[in-house]
Formats: C-alpha cells, sequence, structure tokens
C-alpha cells in the first residue's frame, strides 16, 4: 500500500536491502562482512582528540587532509581524490556524474552488487545486466560493446571473485567512450587494484572504502581515485547536494587509519589466514566454495537448500546472508570472522549436517 503523498518515482522504486543488524541477542555476525578487529588504536585516539569544543564548527568542505592522506598512500595526486559518505554515496554521485541521460545502456554483471540496479531506478538510468560465467566468473571481453557505462566490483560481491589487472586494462583500451567504475570494496584482501591505470586511462574510476579492510564502517569513509576531470564531476554533483558529507570525527578517523600500516597489514593477514582456514572446513564437509578473494566466501552445500541452512544456523545463534537471486539461491554468504567466530560456525554446521 502507497500513501497518496508519494511522487510516482518514489511508488516505482525497489530500494536496497541492506544486511541485518541485529540488537537484544548474542549472535554470531558473519551476514554483513564487517572486519572482526577493531579499528586501529590509533584511529581511536585521533577520534578522542578530535572531539571538542571544534564540533561546533563545520567540517571542511573538501576533506583536504584526508584526501591529502589518500593521495600520499596511493601515490597520486590530491587532485585525483574524491572522498564522500562511504563508498555507497561516492558511486551514487558517479551513476549521476557519469550515467544519467546517456541513449546507451549501463553495463554490469547479472549477479553483483545490488544497489547497482537501484541506483539506476533512482536515477532514471538505463541498463543491461551481462551473465557471469557457469563458473561465476566475470568475463570483462563480454563489456566491449557499445555502452553508456560499465560498472562491476573487483572483487565481484557476492561471488568474492577477482579478474585479473591485464584484463581491466584490456577492457580499458577497448573502451575509450565512457566512464568505466571499478568497484574495489573488497580489494585489499586479494585483488590487483585499477589504481595503478589511472594516470593512462582518463576514463577510469576506482573506488575503495574504509569499511571493510579498515574497520571503519561505522565512520562512513569512502572514496575515489581517478583522472581530475572525472573527479571534478563528482564534486560538482556533492556540491549540488551536501557539501559536507564527512564530519570532523571521520576525517581524523580516517587520516589515522592509513597512517598505521603495521595494525591494517596484520588485521589484513590475519583475516586472509582465517579465510583459507574456513574455506578448508566447509570443503572437508561437502561445500562447494568459490575461490575468494574478498572477506567473505560464497558457498554451497549440495545436500541443504540455501534458505533452510540459513534458517538452521540462526536457529542456532548465527547469521549469514542469503540470497534469493536464481543463480545462487542455494549459496551462503558467509563473512569471515574471528577464529572463534568461525569455530562456532563450523561446530553449528557439524550439528546442521548430522
Amino acid at each position: 500500500m502507497t500513501n497518496p503523498y508519494w511522487s510516482d518515482l518514489v511508488r516505482r522504486l525497489a530500494p536496497y536491502i541492506p544486511g541485518e543488524q541485529p540488537s537484544g541477542r548474542e549472535l554470531v555476525k558473519l551476514n554483513t562482512n564487517e572486519n572482526p578487529f577493531g579499528p586501529s588504536p590509533r584511529v581511536l585516539e585521533a577520534i578522542a582528540a578530535c572531539a571538542g569544543d571544534n564540533l561546533r564548527l563545520y567540517p571542511p568542505p573538501e576533506s583536504d587532509q584526508l584526501r591529502a592522506a589518500i593521495a600520499g598512500y596511493h601515490g597520486v595526486a590530491v587532485e585525483q581524490v574524491f572522498v564522500g559518505n562511504g563508498s555507497d554515496e561516492v558511486l551514487a554521485h558517479s551513476f549521476q556524474a557519469f550515467f544519467t541521460g546517456r541513449e546507451q545502456e549501463l553495463l554490469f554483471p547479472d549477479i553483483s552488487y545490488s544497489f547497482y540496479p537501484v541506483y539506476c531506478g533512482l536515477y532514471g538510468i538505463g541498463y543491461r545486466q551481462l551473465p557471469l560465467a557457469e563458473d561465476f566468473s566475470l568475463r570483462l571481453g563480454d563489456y566491449a560493446v557499445a555502452n553508456g557505462g560499465i560498472i562491476f566490483p573487483n572483487p565481484n560481491a557476492p561471488t568474492a571473485m577477482a579478474v585479473p589487472l591485464a584484463d581491466i586494462e584490456a577492457l580499458l583500451k577497448a573502451n575509450t567512450q565512457s566512464v568505466v567504475v571499478v568497484d574495489e570494496a573488497y580489494v585489499d584482501f586479494g585483488a590487483e587494484s585499477a589504481v595503478a591505470l589511472v594516470d593512462s586511462y582518463p576514463n577510469l574510476l576506482v573506488v575503495q572504502t574504509l569499511s571493510k579492510s579498515r574497520s571503519l564502517a561505522g565512520l562512513r569513509v569512502g572514496f575515489a581515485i581517478a583522472d581530475k576531470g572525472l573527479i571534478e564531476a563528482l564534486e560538482r554533483v556533492k556540491n549540488s547536494f551536501n557539501s559536507y558529507p564527512l564530519d570532523q570525527l571521520a576525517i581524523a578517523g580516517a587520516v589515522a587509519a592509513f597512517a598505521d600500516e603495521e595494525y591494517f597489514q596484520r588485521t589484513r593477514k590475519a583475516i586472509i589466514a582465517n579465510r583459507e582456514s574456513l574455506c578448508a572446513e566447509l570443503v572437508q564437509r561437502g561445500f562447494a566454495v568459490l575461490p575468494s578473494a574478498a572477506n567473505f566466501v560464497l558457498a554451497r552445500q549440495p545436500d541443504w537448500r540455501g534458505a533452510e541452512l540459513a534458517a538452521a544456523l540462526r536457529d542456532r545463534d548465527i547469521i549469514v546472508r542469503h540470497f534469493n537471486s536464481p543463480r545462487i539461491a542455494d549459496y551462503l554468504r558467509i563473512t569471515i570472522g574471528s577464529e572463534q567466530d568461525q569455530q562456532r560456525l563450523v561446530a553449528a554446521l557439524d550439528q546442521i549436517l548430522a
């Protein structure tokens, strides 16, 4: 039932459904790809030091200190960096800046981040979803056709599979007339970043986030790296929407996160080790597990329907993500947790499968 005051646009929208954030129950939460390790202690110190009388002031609208930290870390110019309130906002601005009003359709995978078609519905963008291969790999050669833009995650979500940097460059060489957005939310867990290509391809936009590998999902910090011409377009959209997307605490915490490389590398490697351990445990229990370069795995137990197995795990206080999509309906997306989280998951699976 709709409200009579809603616009026609709102009536047509099919909003994105985020992963469940339960409260009031002690659950093993493996459904939203959050980092099992807390932020760097230096991040918490920076946020505490920032929480003073200066919060009465607006933050710097261009987040200059953070942009400089990102530029220095990735070896690019400050003018090549854009920051926003989580990578979702950066992506939303990208859809508006580069894909609206195009005659040709935007292209993205049929199994991918489910926010992409939501943005298309919100901004009136025509799109076409290209099927993944039978093994769920992303065939970038299929995208070398007339289009109004291209976007894909690397690693892909929810499959967790990555494409080589050479394949991305081959696509960029073949596609010079539209913007290619590479969504690298999970790149730090095993994929090759396309940031290395931005100086050679002015139509490439690389989007990353601090939510996953930097343990800052609660701060909402995302960024893009590209040719300064694309960054200027994002700035024009941002300043037509919200000139102050990042607050002072988020800026201070994000800058400190980039400064603590030792903590980042240690926790990143721990998650990769936990991922390999979990994959081995799942395979031992008869699961088919897609090769993962992310902080989650997509896995299927051939004797169980995906929804039923997810429900059985929830009955044992463990939440995983199930997508009711035709090709992956029997798969579960399982976030890589702490060793203790994964021990509880494996113990629960042993009970269920027995």
